[in-house]
């Protein structure tokens, strides 16, 4: 019998006769690493200054509202202002030359956060300007960093810190007060206060809905793709945009132009860019500078 070498022969298992030889294991798979920006419990400073922009525009926003509202019907005025923003935002998107093919998932929360948010908050936002002033509007809208905060702890896995919800408490019993004042002293009626509400709560469904899709898509894909989304839900009011423009003065359209580059494209992307780089609820609370500010102005 021939003596077996392992440096020239090939090595058998030796459990019987036929046995094949054992197949080398395969090269594991290398990690799939996600680019998605870490969402930080200390903000940068980057974050902190594209939060800035966006509370000081969104608080001129209930200001030019309702100097615009004169002029515009609240659908035409939603309309003209998601016009405005899609165009700026598809421009600099081109620009850019990035897109993330987004997934079904993805799809279907920029739908409901474009619907929401874009289409119906607008909406109700100036209905209610027509019926209530600028700073109750704006305390009132703000019921929705509350709804925020409840939504992202049970939807997103935030938490309820004890913190948080005494908070809410407060800032929820602050704005039925507010609420109530403003009606009983004829300075605005059921239907402004209910609108304002509505617009709190969509609001509030808009940015937990943004919120996952920005773990993976740009901050700009996200404000333009709700935005132009929104932009369709509101196209029924295109005869109305029309008609009104042509009647309206240079100030109004003026105004309106302010309204979709400003606090509609500029402060929603900053906005994205931010909340992309914090937690939801903590980063609705920032919100709340908005109604000081837009009282001041007004």
């Amino acid at each position: 019998m021939r003596r077996v070498d392992p440096a020239v022969d090939p090595v058998t298992d030796l459990t019987g006769p036929g046995s094949v030889p054992a197949a080398p294991a395969p090269p594991a798979a290398p990690a799939v690493t996600e680019l998605a920006p870490r969402t930080s419990r200390r903000p940068s400073a980057g974050a902190l200054a594209a939060m800035t922009v966006t509370v000081l525009a969104w608080a001129s926003a209930f200001v030019g509202i309702r100097g615009v509202g004169r002029a515009y019907e609240p659908g035409p005025l939603a309309l003209g202002r998601l016009l405005l923003g899609t165009g700026a935002l598809g421009l600099l998107l081109v620009t850019r030359r990035r897109w993330v093919r987004p997934t079904r998932r993805e799809w279907a929360l920029l739908v409901v956060c474009g619907l929401a948010w874009f289409g119906v908050y607008n909406l109700a936002l100036n209905a209610a300007e027509r019926r209530v002033d600028a700073g109750t509007t704006a305390m009132l809208v703000n019921v929705g960093p509350i709804l925020i905060a409840l939504l992202a702890g049970a939807v997103l896995g935030e938490g309820f810190p004890r913190p948080l919800l005494t908070g809410a408490g407060v800032a929820f019993g602050g704005a039925v007060l507010i609420g109530l004042a403003t009606t009983r002293s004829g300075g605005a009626d059921t239907a402004g206060v209910l609108l304002c509400l509505l617009a709190a709560a969509t609001y509030a469904v808009g940015v937990v809905s943004q919120k996952p899709v920005l773990r993976r898509l740009p901050a700009l894909q996200v404000t333009w793709t709700a935005c132009a989304i929104g932009t369709l839900a509101c196209l029924p009011f295109l005869p109305g945009l029309v008609r009104q423009t042509g009647e309206a003065g240079t100030g109004a359209v003026a105004g309106l132009v302010y309204l979709g580059l400003v606090p509609t494209a500029l402060a929603f992307t900053t906005w994205a860019y931010t909340l992309a780089r914090m937690d939801a609820g903590r980063l609705g609370v920032t919100t709340y500078l908005v109604p000081p500010i837009a009282i001041l102005a007004a």
